[in-house]
């Protein structure tokens, strides 16, 4: 691929609790999963990042999750499909209006954490998903893991899909994201990853934990904001693509 999408998770502050240097990835990535105040940030967070990411010339997309402040929404929540969906949808809604007072707007849709993950498999989860993006309207694209239930669910939902790796987390031999409970889950040296990210757009394929070679199909490479280093990571990513031809621009 000559054109990739370098995505990160921003606005995980929370009062005056700080996460991640938000102002440093923004001067590094072309799209901003921003925190919708269910994991993570609050209103004058989600504010001041769309503020920053307007300037910064970044686009702007809803970072949803479950309802899950304490656990950083890295939990999975047993509520009823038509709770999660209008809890998804209530978060879009308080991102859009931060956007649009910022002078920018919600221009995708990215579940964070164990939502992320369980809309993998999860039916009845990744249609709430789906319901409250088609009700939100605008056919926003949904940015997902590749051979998700969810994007089965999008794709017939006539949503666009938009399909993601993972810079700085291993893979398993069948493509999937290694648990962050397992050895191999976080990747810190940034020179590793940025080989790893080149020969991602170059030929499709990574190396999995095991050594296997793993085929992903991405549209988009995410830097996670709160991982040490994040920024100094994303920063070399960008230029090590940008080296090898390929262009960084956001998919939306």
């Amino acid at each position: 691929m000559t054109v990739m999408d370098l995505n990160s998770d921003v606005g995980e502050s929370f009062g005056s609790w700080s996460m991640g240097d938000d102002a440093a990835i923004l001067r590094s990535v072309s799209s901003a999963n921003v925190a919708c105040g269910f994991h993570a940030g609050d209103p004058s967070v989600m504010a001041q990042t769309c503020r920053a990411a307007a300037a910064a010339g970044v686009t702007v997309g809803a970072h949803v999750a479950y309802r899950d402040l304490a656990g950083f929404g890295r939990r999975f929540l047993d509520c009823s499909p038509t709770e999660l969906a209008d809890d998804v949808l209530y978060q879009m809604g308080a991102l859009e209006a931060m956007a649009r007072g910022a002078g920018t707007t919600v221009r995708y849709v990215k579940p964070h954490g164990a939502l992320y993950n369980t809309i993998v498999h999860h039916e009845a989860h990744a249609q709430a998903v789906v319901d409250a993006v088609k009700a939100f309207g605008g056919d926003l694209p949904l940015l997902l893991l590749p051979g998700s239930v969810a994007a089965r669910r999008a794709e017939r939902a006539e949503l666009r899909t938009v399909t993601e790796a993972f810079a700085d987390r291993g893979y398993t031999p069948e493509g999937r994201l290694v648990s962050r409970r397992e050895p191999g889950a976080v990747l810190h040296d940034a020179a590793q990853v940025t080989e790893r990210m080149i020969r991602l757009c170059e030929d499709g394929t990574l190396t999995a934990v095991d050594g296997s070679t793993v085929r992903i199909r991405a549209e988009s490479i995410c830097v996670h904001g709160d991982t040490p280093g994040s920024a100094a990571m994303a920063t070399e990513v960008r230029a090590g693509l940008e080296a090898a031809g390929i262009t960084v621009r956001s998919f939306a």
